[in-house]
């Protein structure tokens, strides 16, 4: 079974199954689902495009940083907590733990 990424805007499917998450995680890797008040979002881990994309969009408004890496790696999920700002910024805060990066070191040789 091949993952069938649906657009953000068309995309009203509230709930994934396991073989819809198995086949998501061979198309994207690690597969992220968020939970608060017990509305759901299913995620993927985002790109280096999404990453830019967000950066960008966060130079407007900071806040538009997690709504781009939700919107852009969604995969299911109720839009409820994009329009509710205490489940918007709950959710916000684990997109921050999806998008830590390892931590590099710099040497002056």
């Amino acid at each position: 079974m091949d993952f069938k990424k649906v657009p953000f805007e068309q995309n009203d499917k509230i709930e994934l199954t396991d073989a819809e998450i198995a086949a998501a995680k061979r198309t994207y890797g690690d597969i992220y689902l968020i939970e608060v008040d017990g509305k759901k979002i299913y995620m993927h881990r985002p790109t280096r495009q999404i990453f830019d994309l967000a950066q960008t969009s966060a130079m407007k408004r900071p806040s538009l940083f997690e709504e781009t890496i939700m919107t852009n790696c969604w995969l299911a999920g109720n839009k409820e907590i994009l329009d509710d700002v205490e489940l918007f910024y709950g959710a916000a805060r684990k997109v921050n733990e999806i998008t830590k990066v390892a931590e590099a070191e710099l040497k002056k040789l």
